[in-house]
């Protein structure tokens, strides 16, 4: 990714929108047009951003860090005592129309702003930046390509190492273990889910033992600079039944028709159909309760979202899960997830791990 580049495109949305200066408080955001990343804890680290100049505004322990990392800006560090929003409110200089991200200013964040800014409501910039934030660059696909191949090869070891009488948490803490291992971070909390408990899709994983002949469920992804994989797959521990089997085939069926397609040019809503009318024909329409899947980079979940009936045209760089599931309450789920990236053509697909329902099946 070239910060430098993506400022250029933002302030060039700004001289289109008329807006005179831009304040950039989200975490995400100032790490995907600075590349500097970091977690405030409630300190205040905004960048700003003028037609002449950007400015990141940081607390001073991260000022060493943020010089380091941060291209294309100056840096500006404010120490314990000193009020960050008169260092914000200096930088922004009185413009008459202020670009904020308002899906993250608070209010009282607004409160202190209006003192720097003149009368007008502020312009929401946080749609825009996350319009950037979809399509990715080499450079960012790349990184999402390493995270994937880190996932594959903890998802394949990890399944093979599954044994009853194992905790859903202590196989979620042997992956995180494994991510670590490989050198990267979880790209989100690990799920870890047995038995009946499959058919909860975000429940996480609690002190259930593994038993013979249990589905198990584990989502999970590593993150490699930054950028997040995300992939699930439902194996089965010991001999599959004729109903795992089924079922484990119609989720695979729905989730290669939803693969094949993508493409440049088709909807979001299209791609959620392809896979939801292999459910929906085989009965079991009502038992797949989510969307197909969603955007991948910075954050585990960012656009586009693939909802049923979705408009959102999809765009050669976009990088989106694939991930249809099936959920009966008292029997289980199973849900069959990967990350692609879409082509002119098709897609590429980055998660490559066994799809099979047994840990040592393709």
């Amino acid at each position: 990714m070239e910060p430098v580049g993506v400022l250029g495109r933002l302030a060039e949305w700004m001289e289109e929108a008329a807006v005179d200066a831009a304040l950039v408080t989200h975490p995400v955001s100032v790490a995907y047009l600075t590349g500097f990343r970091a977690e405030p804890h409630e300190r205040l680290m905004a960048l700003v951003v003028r037609p002449d100049r950007a400015l990141l505004v940081v607390p001073w322990l991260e000022e060493e860090a943020a010089c380091a990392a941060a291209r294309g800006v100056e840096v500006r560090a404010w120490r314990d005592g000193e009020d960050p929003w008169a260092v914000v409110g200096a930088a922004l200089g009185r413009p008459r129309r202020l670009g904020v991200e308002k899906a993250h200013l608070t209010i009282s964040a607004w409160e202190r702003l209006q003192e720097s800014v003149q009368e007008g409501e502020p312009v929401d910039v946080g749609a825009e930046i996350r319009r950037l934030r979809a399509r990715k660059t080499p450079e960012e696909i790349a990184r999402l390509e390493r995270a994937a191949r880190i996932t594959d090869e903890v998802t394949e070891r990890a399944l093979r190492g599954l044994e009853p009488g194992r905790t859903e948490l202590e196989v979620a803490a042997a992956l995180d273990l494994a991510v670590a291992a490989g050198g990267a971070v979880t790209s989100f909390a690990t799920l870890v889910q047995s038995g009946e408990n499959t058919a909860r899709p975000h429940q996480p994983p609690g002190d259930r033992r593994l038993r013979p002949g249990d589905l198990v469920l584990v989502d999970f992804g590593a993150a490699w600079e930054g950028y997040r994989a995300d992939t699930t797959r439902t194996v089965v521990l010991g001999e599959p039944d004729a109903r795992q089997r089924e079922l484990h085939g119609l989720v695979l069926e729905a989730h290669d028709a939803g693969i094949a397609a993508v493409r440049a040019g088709v909807t979001a809503g299209e791609v959620d159909e392809a896979a939801r009318s292999v459910l929906r024909d085989a009965g079991l329409g009502e038992r797949f309760i989510h969307r197909l899947g969603h955007g991948l980079g910075l954050e585990p979940h960012e656009a586009p979202s693939l909802d049923p009936g979705g408009g959102t045209v999809l765009e050669a760089g976009m990088v989106i899960t694939i991930e249809p599931g099936v959920y009966i309450p008292g029997w289980g789920g199973i849900r069959i997830e990967d990350d692609v990236v879409v082509e002119p053509n098709g897609c590429r697909v980055l998660t490559r791990a066994g799809r099979g329902l047994r840990p040592d099946a393709p």
